[in-house]
């Protein structure tokens, strides 16, 4: 969605010196005197509670006991073969509610091993200096349709090309890696990781990638039934809720969604528009990631509102805590009542705030560019109704993520699968739903012998 400038909404608020270092590497490698020591804190656990935690259950003591050991390519290896993924997923995961979470760290002297940081260090490493590659099985004369390139469909196609299938991934997009190319704060993810890690995973071979092909508008899942063995849909949540209020068509409102997209692919952040007074509404990760962005662009004022408490929010504790520190001010129990505008522009929003006593205020707050980050949905075009859940939200699966559909799996974002709808339960989803498409080929073979 374009934004009109103004004089309130406009690009280079700040010098590309300035945006350099205000999106810089939030948390910068690991020297190898820093890995060593933060390695050296792990009491490596029989039965580790960190591992139980993880999704894609990768072998944290170990990994972690080899870089204690200098060995970076084992480490690597290691988290590699749990995760595919694992070098954005050390840069992006909540460890704060995971991994590091369930540390016993936590119990002794309140500060967990850097479990995150150090799966970065090893990761990094590892592509930097081309250490880990993957071997093929012979080809199967399998051929997999994986509709979606982001962390499930690319967890997935490389866990089947790994078993010897052939995989073709289709995605809407002009680059593949979904939300971690697309939806990610730019300060998280710097350097062009994302696509990085994408080229490293098709390295393995056997897996074509065609973008800019939508399910719905240039492939039909019928098709794609018929041409291929199996298909795993992965298209994530692309729709966005609607405010539904007064004033929500002003020109300066946009989602939060499109905006980072925005941040993400800018060639020169210079010509990024942000306003002076910017509010974000909603609580969750894409809220902190709007507001954050839009304070390190230069805006004067940005305010995050969320109509719960802080504990509803599905933002962890750090991302919140993260926010405050960048400049952005939180308002909780609030929610909107109206937007409103001057000559098409927005130029305030209305709210509405839950006292303690039970009562409610109303107060507005100026802004010229509102973002609004209340939730994204499924797009189900190009899907059977019949795959959906009963309120139509998400395409039904079951533990193998297999959907009612004969041959058609899903996973990520835009399954039922019970999941936190995070980047590493995605590749988890991914994972699962290779492990079950390559074991009813296997029944298959058998019953065609």
């Amino acid at each position: 969605m374009a934004i009109k400038q103004t004089g309130d909404i406009a690009a280079h608020r700040l010098s590309p010196e300035q945006l350099s270092c205000e999106f810089a590497d939030i948390a910068p490698l690991l020297d190898p005197t820093a890995a060593a020591a933060a390695a050296s804190r792990c009491h490596y656990c029989y039965d580790a509670p960190c591992v139980q935690a993880c999704p894609t259950q990768i072998d944290i003591p170990g990994f972690i006991r080899k870089i204690g050991h200098g060995n970076l390519k084992g480490a690597a290896t290691d988290i590699l073969s749990a995760n595919p993924l694992g070098g954005m997923c050390a840069r992006v995961c909540p460890t704060e509610i995971l991994c590091e979470g369930a540390c016993v760290r936590n119990h002794q002297d309140s500060k967990p091993v850097a479990i995150g940081a150090l799966q970065r260090h090893a990761t990094d490493w590892a592509m930097a200096h081309d250490a880990v590659h993957w071997t093929r099985a012979p080809d199967s004369g399998r051929h997999v349709a994986v509709v979606g390139a982001g962390p499930a469909g690319l967890a997935c196609a490389h866990r089947l090309a790994m078993a010897g299938h052939r995989v073709t991934i289709y995605d809407a997009h002009d680059k593949g890696g979904g939300l971690n190319e697309y939806g990610i704060a730019a300060y998280k993810t710097v350097d062009d990781f994302a696509q990085r890690e994408v080229q490293w995973l098709l390295s393995v071979g056997g897996i074509e990638l065609k973008t800019g092909v939508a399910l719905g508008r240039d492939v039909t899942l019928d098709a794609l039934r018929q041409q291929y063995d199996a298909v795993f849909l992965s298209i994530g949540l692309a729709g966005v809720r609607a405010l539904e209020l007064e004033g929500d068509a002003l020109s300066g409102v946009m989602n939060a969604v499109d905006f980072i997209e925005q941040v993400r692919e800018a060639k020169d952040l210079t010509t990024v528009p942000v306003g002076r007074r910017v509010i974000v509404i909603g609580g969750g990760n894409t809220a902190v990631d709007a507001a954050v962005q839009s304070h390190k662009l230069g805006a004067t004022s940005v305010t995050m509102v969320y109509r719960r408490g802080v504990e509803s929010m599905s933002a962890t504790w750090a991302e919140q805590e993260f926010a405050k520190t960048q400049g952005v001010t939180l308002i909780t129990h609030t929610k909107p009542v109206r937007l409103l505008g001057s000559d098409g522009m927005v130029t305030a929003v209305e709210f509405e705030r839950n006292s303690d006593d039970g009562s409610t205020e109303r107060f507005t707050l100026e802004a010229d560019m509102v973002h609004l980050a209340i939730g994204q949905t499924l797009v189900a075009i190009g899907l059977d109704h019949a795959l959906l859940t009963l309120d139509g939200s998400r395409i039904a699966v079951d533990a193998d993520m297999r959907t009612s559909l004969d041959k058609v799996w899903a996973g990520g974002d835009c399954a039922a699968s019970g999941g936190m709808d995070l980047t590493v339960q995605a590749v988890q989803d991914g994972k699962l739903a290779a492990a079950s498409i390559d074991a009813a080929f296997a029944l298959a073979a058998v019953k065609a012998a």
